[in-house]
């Protein structure tokens, strides 16, 4: 299927486009500009978000892959400060069920999700190569091609419409296009409440060959969404390394 056939199947009024800031997903995912520079890195998906402009501007390789890039920029910075608004003012009403050390009132976060959506478009009409459509759970990637992946609010945040197969393909998915990790974050659904599958997957991550941690990090905004999972590849052992290891073991005395 073509991008412009898929994207006639696509109705914009049901992708929220509202993102995060570069400094929020620095955060979120314990990051350090050390770690990420000379790293390919794919953000997905990545909505409205500033990661991918922000961190390519400081030097960094970052690709953004999101369903809403199917569709015009104009079309989506319009959606994007509707959903804002929205967003806005049903925060209002439920203020309760958030935490506010990090933006401090309502006001503070619509600051922060407008500036991430100005970075996000402003980026795209510049650089629009960075930033690919695609459709869940399948990705238009080579394998391994990505060192580290960032998906944030989607897995596990919506339980109540994504079932557990639909994790477990989207997770191998993310598996096969990444090199090294993968880095999801949170860990909890709408409700605030953890993920009803996580032991299970993580259990299966942990038999096909990852190591899987979850980490706490230094960003709180919903409550009880203040940690990630941190999913480690399990490393390929190339011909030039199985030789390495042979002939250390041929020399080794026993």
């Amino acid at each position: 299927m073509s991008k412009v056939e898929q994207s006639t199947k696509l109705d914009l009024e049901r992708i929220i486009f509202i993102g995060r800031t570069f400094e929020e997903y620095m955060d979120m995912f314990s990051l350090s500009m050390e770690e990420l520079k000379g790293k390919k890195i794919l953000d997905c998906p990545a909505g409205a978000c500033s990661f991918t402009a922000l961190g390519n501007k400081l030097g960094l390789d970052v690709t953004a892959c999101d369903i809403a890039y199917y569709h015009s920029v104009e079309d989506l910075e319009l959606k994007g400060l509707q959903d804002i608004e929205h967003a806005m003012e049903q925060m209002e009403k439920a203020k309760n069920n958030y935490i506010w050390d990090y933006f401090k009132d309502v006001e503070g976060l619509k600051k922060h999700r407008l500036s991430a959506l100005k970075d996000c478009v402003n980026d795209m009409r510049e650089s629009n190569e960075r930033y690919i459509p695609v459709a869940l759970p399948s990705l238009p990637f080579k394998d391994e091609e990505f060192d580290v992946i960032l998906s944030a609010h989607f897995l596990f945040m919506y339980a109540d419409r994504l079932d557990y197969p639909f994790h477990i393909t989207t997770l191998n998915e993310l598996l096969r296009v990444s090199k090294e990790e993968i880095r999801i974050f949170p860990l909890v659904d709408l409700e605030g409440k953890r993920y009803e599958h996580l032991d299970n997957l993580v259990n299966y991550l942990t038999e096909n060959g990852c190591t899987v941690e979850e980490v706490k990090v230094p960003y709180e905004f919903q409550k009880n969404a203040n940690s990630m999972l941190k999913i480690k590849k399990k490393k390929r052992v190339t011909e030039r390394t199985a030789f390495s290891v042979v002939l250390f073991l041929l020399n080794k005395p026993f």
